[in-house]
């Protein structure tokens, strides 16, 4: 039964090559959104490396949101704290370029659309492969590309859970795109060379043809009359991403274009005033209360077996130091840099015993909802002198949304690990 519906031919609708009938598919198309996207997403593949580098998973359970990475986490290196702004760009980049990459992604994948609907679906163990390294590859993108967007729209729409999503997601789609990409490198180099860039750019509609036909299948045997050029084709797909960077990179770039970042949820001033810069999280959203961060809120700092704990006015007395600091959010914003004051983390650690280099800390808050409650930092975080626990910011005591009565903030740090609200420093111990 199997073999004469076979025989028989496709079935009606989009199994059939006539079904497509645009004369601007072919290779050629093709290879150019892929040479474009090769280029896009091996640059965000880097940042999101470095991005997960950057939250030290490997330090401790509570800095992972991906258990049981295994070799997925070979290349993890101890996150630096200089240059100051390096989390800021690597993720600004990160999350920018996959917005910008998304309309040229949705045109790659209508231009390889007959491919998807291939008759027979499967007809040799071989194609069957490349059935399902296409499946991984397709789905692959749309999940990673559309759990980022939502996460960054959003905020937090998968509690607990999108990192977990967004990594292994990540590595699903990487690998079908290397396996991808080493199939058709070979296809895409030839056809590019075989075709000028240049004067297919100058072709009006009029002088728009069909590409010859070849293996691919992408090329309709009955094209109808264009209504686009491939270099209108190309300058819509262009003008939709240069629209998308210019409402998106005002939040990690600052100044005057942060008023341009129309598709950032935390793009925009939240007022005026010392403490008048974006915030990921307020206080009463995850749960803090009028009485954790009264007067009878207190830091504790512990290590090498000794105990402090100080009032807000101790800590205040304590030697003061500043640092000129941005945050910089997973979700791609970031500020400009504020003036930070407080006591720095190395201090605190000599108040507990350690008098040469400082080891690393176990941060906790007093917040009791929402993830990344507690962070541990590594030892060269410490010893940086821009860290700080600060309790000041721009002159001004620190906003209880800004962390009020204490927090940390670390050069280079995500923004998340610079914890708001603390209470606990807990030095030379793994939690």
């Amino acid at each position: 039964m199997l073999s004469s519906v076979l025989r028989e031919g496709p079935p009606a609708g989009p199994s059939r090559p006539e079904f497509w009938r645009s004369p601007l598919r072919g290779p050629w198309l093709t290879s150019v959104l892929g040479a474009v996207l090769l280029a896009g997403i091996t640059v965000l593949f880097v940042t999101g490396l470095l991005s997960y580098a950057a939250y030290n998973p490997d330090l401790a359970p509570s800095n992972d949101q991906t258990p049981d990475k295994g070799w997925l986490g070979f290349y993890l290196f101890p996150w630096p704290t200089s240059p100051y702004w390096l989390y800021r760009l690597t993720q600004g980049i990160h999350v920018t370029l996959g917005i910008v990459l998304i309309p040229v992604l949705l045109a790659k994948l209508w231009s390889v659309i007959p491919r998807l609907f291939a008759w027979p679906p499967v007809k040799s163990l071989s194609q069957a492969f490349e059935r399902l390294s296409l499946l991984l590859l397709v789905g692959g993108a749309l999940f990673v590309f559309a759990t980022g967007v939502l996460n960054i729209q959003l905020d937090y729409i998968f509690p607990g859970s999108f990192y977990v999503l967004h990594f292994y997601g990540s590595w699903v789609f990487i690998g079908a795109f290397v396996v991808h990409v080493a199939f058709r490198i070979p296809l895409v180099v030839r056809t590019l060379r075989a075709r000028s860039m240049g004067k297919e750019l100058r072709t009006p509609i009029s002088r728009t043809k069909p590409e010859p036909a070849d293996e691919t299948g992408l090329v309709s045997p009955r094209p109808a009359e264009p209504t686009m050029s491939r270099r209108g084709a190309l300058g819509m797909v262009g003008a939709g991403s240069l629209v998308l960077l210019g409402v998106t990179a005002g939040q990690s770039v600052g100044g005057w274009l942060r008023g341009t970042a129309l598709l950032a949820p935390r793009g925009q001033d939240p007022g005026p005033g010392p403490n008048g810069f974006q915030i990921n999280k307020t206080a009463a959203v995850v749960g803090i209360r009028a009485r954790d961060i009264g007067h009878q809120w207190r830091l504790v700092v512990r290590g090498g077996g000794r105990e402090r704990t100080l009032t807000r006015d101790q800590v205040l007395a304590l030697p003061q130091h500043g640092a000129a600091l941005p945050i910089a959010c997973v979700e791609g914003w970031s500020t400009s840099d504020q003036e930070w004051s407080g006591v720095r983390l190395a201090d605190l650690a000599a108040l507990v015993g350690f008098s040469g280099p400082p080891p690393g800390v176990f941060v906790e808050s007093v917040q009791r909802s929402g993830a990344f409650r507690s962070a541990a930092l590594r030892d060269n975080q410490v010893r940086d002198p821009r860290s700080l626990l600060a309790l000041r910011v721009n002159g001004a005591d620190l906003s209880p949304d800004h962390g009020y009565p204490a927090r940390v903030i670390v050069p280079a740090n995500p923004g998340v690990h610079n914890t708001k609200w603390v209470t606990r420093l807990t030095f030379g111990e793994r939690v």
